[in-house]
């Protein structure tokens, strides 16, 4: 067996006690198991030889921080046996495959259920579990653009711009599916009963819209890009460019913040323009040459302890030191790695970044010990074999 190079990660985050199974893969999936990772879950991810095809050192994918890891061979004789001794053990499982995958691999819902009737077993993908596109490959890119999320982000003379993976992988996908995992939990530990949870990258994406469908059926939006409150068509709601290539980022909706962010400006004569939309171009022009004038440090200094909602654009490699972020411990180092520390905070089961990325295979023998997970060595008699 191979030997754990990694301690053990359980905390003593508001989820200490809760097993979670994470059937590897890439994306959404990794990152919302994190997400119960940090909350102190022990999260047990099931890597198969040959990796889930992230291309960088698994030492550096922070995603698996805070987990543990077993290596299992799904399509081994004995592969299936061993996930489903897992998942009879675990509150919650996480699978990122396309549908059907998982149940011909013999892990589906079924098959779980059989071993463990409490069991939420968490699906992630794309397209979700059903309609037409459900079997059909995507990506982060796809989902958002059929939601119509995707059309609304970009200056309208350009093309849509793409927001990293950001709003639906992670936004749109990671983040609910740990609401659905956890919401399923509850019920499941007041009734004894699991269930099926299907979060589909497209629903979450456009569950995020919701206001915005508001505000379009009531007139208040513009099915175009670049031509609303939000969108980067108001003049005080974007971003200018500054001297020396920066750029300053200004929300100054409210009234208050729009009359000081004028002040600071020096464009005070602006102020009843605020809701004139047909002097929008107006406010633009003049606010961009103002930006221009001067650097973002300078800028940022004139905007300093103001309510006129003006902050500077930083890249990843300056946020960790902005003195509000570092103040609050907004960003951590641990194992050589600048990250994110984990988010939300709370008061009584405070969080952390207990270990660095799991290795895969690195803590086999430890959680069959933590987990009471029977030998299985005779079904492979070379698996996990140093």
């Amino acid at each position: 067996m191979t030997t754990a190079q990694t301690p053990t990660t359980p905390g003593t985050g508001p989820l200490h006690g809760v097993r979670v199974v994470e059937l590897a893969g890439i994306g959404p999936g990794p990152f919302a198991a994190m997400l119960l990772a940090d909350l102190g879950a022990d999260v047990v991810r099931v890597d198969r030889p040959g990796g889930p095809g992230l291309a960088i050192d698994p030492a550096y994918d922070v995603t698996n921080r805070n987990k543990r890891s077993v290596m299992i061979d799904l399509k081994a004789p004995y592969g299936p046996a061993r996930v489903l001794d897992l998942a009879e053990r675990a509150d919650i499982l996480i699978e990122g495959n396309r549908p059907g995958v998982a149940e011909r691999l013999g892990v589906g819902p079924e098959e779980c259920h059989a071993r463990n009737p409490r069991l939420v077993y968490g699906r992630m993908t794309g397209w979700g579990q059903g309609g037409p596109l459900a079997p059909r490959a995507g990506h982060d890119v796809a989902y958002i653009a059929l939601t119509g999320t995707l059309g609304m982000i970009g200056r309208p003379d350009e093309p849509p711009a793409v927001p990293a993976n950001l709003l639906g992988d992670y936004a749109g996908g990671s983040l609910y599916l740990v609401v659905g995992v956890l919401a399923a939990l509850h019920h499941a530990r007041a009734t004894g009963t699991g269930q099926v949870v299907d979060a589909a990258i497209v629903d979450g994406t456009a569950h995020l819209s919701a206001m915005i469908h508001g505000m379009l059926a009531a007139g208040g939006w513009q099915d175009r890009r670049g031509a609303n409150l939000l969108d980067g068509g108001c003049p005080y709601y974007g971003t200018y460019e500054t001297a020396d290539g920066g750029y300053m980022a200004v929300g100054a909706l409210e009234r208050q913040f729009y009359e000081e962010f004028l002040r600071l400006l020096g464009l005070e004569d602006l102020a009843p323009a605020r809701g004139d939309g047909t002097r929008w171009g107006e406010v633009r022009e003049r606010v961009a040459a103002r930006f221009k004038s001067r650097t973002r440090a300078e800028w940022t200094a004139v905007f300093e302890g103001s309510d006129a909602c003006v902050a500077p654009v930083l890249s990843l490699r300056e946020a960790p030191h902005h003195p509000h972020l570092a103040a609050r411990g907004t960003f951590t180092d641990h194992a050589g790695i600048t990250q994110p520390a984990p988010a939300p905070r709370f008061s009584a089961t405070p969080t952390a970044v207990r270990t660095g990325p799991a290795r895969p295979g690195a803590d086999t023998e430890a959680v069959a010990r933590d987990w009471g997970i029977p030998d299985r060595v005779n079904d492979d008699p070379v698996a996990d074999r140093d």
